[in-house]
């Protein structure tokens, strides 16, 4: 995606200016902010096509400015940060990141990883013909799959990229069983490991509050003891 616009997020000044050089040495537009509240002043004013947020800030932390930035945006959000732990990993995506990098990191690895997600982000956006809306219809839940809005039961709700990426592929093929492992790679286009199967399950959790009249006793997203998921394809009109 040639002269895409990233946004750094990181009030390391050493870490921020290496990462703005690569990018810019790499075609991008480049530019950084040094807290939350700046980071979602810029957010407004440059629409980047990208951001890269370190989760440790002085006035906010990464979970929280990307929670603000969710609201009304859903650009993708890379997490850089010197947590490791599978718990930390698991929160970043949750709250809406689309990929989460610890620190140390080799600059090459960070560019493959920009690079992926705007090479997915065009392909979205190219899916289908400007003028062609897929609406999908079951009862209480409306998609469209070109604008990728959510209505549950009339009222609009905001799904990340992730979570609407997971339910896309849930109702493109209503009567298939997805193991975790499976969702894993088709949505973060890329090989599962162990560890992966949780953040799904996280995520799985975390859709069915957004779409479900009950979680606990979901009717569309269902589980299938021992394999993993579908769609309810009962609800098909």
């Amino acid at each position: 995606m040639p002269c895409a616009k990233i946004l750094i997020v990181e009030d390391e000044n050493a870490i921020s200016h290496l990462i703005k050089s690569h990018m810019k040495k790499e075609g991008f537009l480049a530019f950084s902010a040094q807290s939350g509240k700046e980071a979602l002043k810029i957010i407004k004013e440059k629409e980047p096509d990208l951001i890269i947020l370190d989760n440790m800030l002085p006035d906010m932390t990464g979970v929280e400015t990307c929670l603000e930035i969710r609201k009304t945006n859903n650009v993708p959000i890379i997490f850089i940060s010197h947590k490791s732990e599978e718990a930390d990993k698991i929160i970043a995506l949750t709250v809406g990141g689309d990929d989460y990098i610890t620190k140390p990191f080799l600059l090459g690895e960070l560019t493959a990883r920009i690079k992926a997600l705007l090479r997915r982000r065009n392909m979205d956006r190219c899916a289908y013909p400007a003028s062609e809306e897929r609406i999908l219809e079951f009862p209480g839940l409306t998609v469209n799959t070109l604008t990728r809005e959510i209505f549950v039961n009339g009222i609009a709700v905001y799904l990340t990229a992730k979570e609407f990426d997971i339910l896309s592929l849930f109702i493109e093929q209503p009567k298939r069983i997805y193991r975790p492992e499976e969702i894993f790679e088709y949505v973060w286009k890329t090989n599962a490991i162990r560890n992966d199967r949780r953040t799904v399950m996280v995520y799985i959790s975390t859709l069915r509050k957004k779409i479900e009249y009950n979680p606990d006793n979901p009717k569309y997203i269902i589980n299938i003891r021992r394999v993993g998921y579908m769609f309810n394809h009962h609800l098909l009109v």
